[in-house]
């Protein structure tokens, strides 16, 4: 196993297969959106501000 994570080893031929299966493109026929932020989550003490 190598010390480093080289991704590049690993994504250049995964990307081209899920272009070439339409992975990326949207099968459904919904409307568009969009997720501006991630969902909030618990990183550290409750305060009344998380109620």
């Amino acid at each position: 196993m190598d010390k480093k994570y080289q991704p590049q080893k690993f994504e250049e031929k995964h990307y081209k297969c899920w272009e070439e299966n339409g992975y990326f493109k949207p099968q459904g026929k919904g409307d568009p959106y969009c997720i501006v932020i991630p969902p909030p989550n618990v990183t550290g003490m409750l305060t009344v501000g998380h109620v």
